[in-house]
């Protein structure tokens, strides 16, 4: 029986690798998904109703945007096999191909489960709280790359986080960026 946490791990599976058809493991098929954004640099809908609309949203135009996407569960350790609702924090790191740049976000999500047809957990409803997102010139990948490089996938520790942005902010001056980007979303406070 999937837990919460295979099916986070699913989602960034599914989102980050291009891999629609792993959806409907995570998602019930009248599953809604909302977004709270507090920045002017990306655009969602605010409301998704159907896991086939869904999975176009956050996976098949999500890809035809961006690519070499990682994102990251910040959090000390991956949620209980009891939590409902989840809320995590996340920051994500990838290429906006058509423009050359590389793309940090963060924010966090809020996952509600419910067991349907037996013992078989699914994704009901999902928010998403996008805090930052920021455009930065990177035409050769090369700031994604080292960006992405020393951090823990998709379960990254507050601490390791802080740690390895803040050295990687303080090494390169074309990294600087990543200083606003040390601390996570407090959730909790949400």
């Amino acid at each position: 029986m999937p837990t919460p946490r295979v099916l986070l791990e699913r989602y960034v599976e599914a989102k980050d690798l291009t891999r629609p058809q792993l959806m409907p493991d995570i998602y019930a098929s009248d599953a809604i998904l909302t977004f709270s954004i507090a920045t002017d640099s990306i655009d969602f809908p605010r409301r998704v109703a159907g896991r086939d609309a869904i999975t176009r949203t956050l996976v098949v135009d999500f890809a035809a945007r961006f690519s070499r996407c990682k994102t990251f569960y910040v959090c000390e350790s991956p949620p209980q096999e009891t939590a409902n609702p989840v809320v995590l924090p996340w920051l994500v790191l990838m290429r906006e191909g058509a423009l050359d740049q590389l793309r940090i976000g963060k924010g966090y999500y809020r996952w509600t489960f419910e067991t349907r047809g037996g013992d078989a957990i699914q994704v009901t409803a999902m928010h998403i709280h996008i805090a930052a997102m920021e455009a930065i010139a990177d035409a050769d990948g090369r700031l994604l790359a080292a960006a992405q490089a020393p951090l823990t996938y998709p379960w990254l520790a507050p601490a390791i986080m802080r740690a390895k942005l803040g050295e990687l902010a303080k090494a390169d001056p074309a990294l600087v960026f990543l200083r606003g980007f040390l601390s996570p979303v407090d959730a909790v406070a949400r």
